[in-house]
């Protein structure tokens, strides 16, 4: 018998439903997820804690959407994950976010209908959410170098060689 996260992921991002079903899916998820969000978000500090059918029914969805929810938050909470992918309705959780984690993560997930909840304006100062921004974008960003490096030039790796004998010997 498949897992609850394994029923959630085979839905979402599997052949578990046709491509309009799973479009109308994520459309909903991402109603679910904003609105949990902002109740999460506007007691940032509180620890929520209860089965995953409690949480389900706390924010008035069905357990498959809130272990969908669970699976998206697990890795920006404090210091711990549930366990997500062994959990049933019954298994006790606890959501106790870390917000700084939290924001990164809805960055990197381009979320934007998240990480511009105006209950962010609360919680992380306008300088603090920029600069989270700028590592996440930063992070994923490969830099080519800015000056060609010739033969006899020093070699940039730093071993007082020259280029065309260091790491330049292979690439001539």
């Amino acid at each position: 018998m498949a897992t609850m996260l394994e029923t959630w992921r085979n839905l979402a991002y599997g052949d578990g439903l046709a491509k309009k079903q799973q479009e109308e899916l994520w459309t909903s998820y991402f109603q679910i997820e904003k609105g949990i969000y902002e109740q999460i978000l506007s007691a940032p500090t509180e620890v929520i804690e209860g089965t995953v059918k409690e949480l389900a029914e706390k924010y008035s969805t069905d357990t498959l959407i809130m272990t969908g929810f669970l699976d998206g938050i697990n890795e920006s909470l404090k210091g711990y994950e549930n366990p997500i992918e062994t959990m049933d309705e019954d298994t006790q959780v606890k959501i106790e976010i870390d917000p700084e984690k939290l924001y990164y993560n809805m960055v990197e997930a381009k979320a934007s209908w998240l990480y511009e909840l105006p209950q962010w304006d609360s919680i992380l100062s306008e300088e603090r959410r920029t600069e989270l921004y700028k590592e996440q974008k930063a992070s994923g960003t490969v830099r080519r170098q800015t000056k060609k490096v010739y033969p006899n030039d020093p070699c940039p790796c730093g071993s007082g060689k020259k280029y065309k004998k260091c790491c330049g010997k292979n690439v001539m």
